[in-house]
């Protein structure tokens, strides 16, 4: 029997982006236009999503999602959407709009955050498991005004004969809704409510025993769900020139910038996935490969997944399909800088993975497709 080819979806760094971790050298803003390019190569190439990450450092993936929808053809955008921050009511509302002006390309990151002070500056100081049962009854008003309506009263959260009103999604019943969250509290989470879980990369034995245990918990509640993979990717034509493309990606890396970090992360993250991706290097230079080809020197100063499969395309994608045998659907990959990098993940690897079209289909005319969606934002 055949194996479905992985779906790979690619990142847009709305914090910025450049060749070298930690350093402004060659550092490239977030502009519309340089986002608008990865963008528009991610759909091109043949990636079936992009994910729009969240945070007081990136510009709203929102706003930015509606501006990018025109500018390309089948691209899906992965939207953080944050429980606490805005009402049930309004992010059904908004997700429905999405939905139909993007005909049906909408996913939703559901991202409770972890980072208390940050949180706090949006005026949520709920504890960490607090912060997870808001979620829960966040999502119940929310699926259930896609549902028909909801009355609902809970201990953070009410909902008066909420309706959605005659605006529904173009999905049904609603735009899919993915999550990542590896305590406890974030695993009840997922297995009540989501569709898909989001796990960060880790060496495939953590891996498989983390979906095992969201996999309980999901049949306890007689639901069964997808998969996805969050990572960076290092592809070059061999190993020995993807581990050199690694060393230079943090050759700028003070080890007073790692300290600080380091110092950052303990202080102000209570994030127990945050934690994990710590614990794999624990801010060490020397043991940034965790795993056979799986390097963590992204994490030595990076907020959010740490590691990298690093190798030739026929290494990279036999790591890939070792989590693929966990139950991985979709690998949520980026690297930097990531416009230059879509390319190279598409021309090297795609091929070995099966997956992804040519970015220069014979006969086809790019300026035609993509020029009258670019002039109509």
């Amino acid at each position: 029997m055949s194996v479905q080819p992985l779906n790979l979806f690619w990142f847009l760094p709305t914090g910025g982006d450049g060749p070298y971790l930690g350093s402004t050298l060659g550092h490239r803003p977030a502009d519309f236009g340089y986002l608008r390019d990865i963008a528009v190569a991610a759909d091109r190439l043949g990636f079936g999503g992009v994910l729009l990450p969240t945070g007081n450092n990136c510009l709203d993936g929102w706003t930015l999602g509606s501006a990018l929808a025109p500018a390309t053809r089948t691209l899906k955008f992965l939207l953080a959407l944050r429980p606490g921050i805005l009402s049930p009511a309004l992010a059904a509302r908004q997700s429905a709009a999405f939905d139909r002006i993007s005909d049906g390309r909408l996913l939703l990151n559901i991202v409770t955050g972890g980072l208390p002070n940050e949180l706090a500056g949006d005026g949520l100081l709920l504890d960490h498991d607090q912060r997870y049962q808001q979620t829960s009854e966040f999502l119940t008003i929310w699926r259930g005004l896609f549902n028909g309506g909801i009355d609902f009263t809970g201990r953070h959260l009410t909902a008066r004969k909420a309706r959605l009103g005659s605006f529904g999604s173009v999905q049904k019943p609603y735009p899919p809704l993915w999550f990542g969250g590896s305590s406890p509290a974030g695993i009840e989470v997922a297995a009540e409510h989501v569709d898909t879980y989001l796990t960060w990369a880790e060496p495939p034995a953590m891996v498989a025993d983390k979906l095992a245990i969201v996999r309980e918990r999901a049949a306890a509640r007689g639901r069964t769900l997808e998969y996805g993979l969050r990572v960076h990717l290092i592809v070059r034509e061999t190993d020995e020139e993807a581990w050199q493309a690694a060393d230079r990606l943090i050759s700028r890396l003070s080890d007073a910038t790692i300290a600080s970090a380091k110092r950052q992360l303990l202080e102000k993250s209570d994030s127990v996935g945050q934690r994990r991706q710590f614990e794999l290097h624990g801010g060490r230079r020397d043991k940034l490969e965790v795993s056979p080809n799986l390097w963590a020197g992204i994490g030595l100063v990076r907020h959010g997944v740490g590691t990298a499969l690093v190798g030739s395309p026929q290494t990279v994608a036999a790591r890939l399909r070792e989590y693929q045998a966990l139950g991985i659907r979709t690998v949520i990959a980026s690297g930097y800088p990531h416009l230059e990098e879509s390319y190279r993940v598409a021309e090297l690897l795609f091929p070995e993975l099966g997956i992804g079209k040519q970015a220069y289909e014979p006969g086809r005319d790019l300026v035609a497709d993509y020029a009258p969606r670019i002039a109509a934002e």
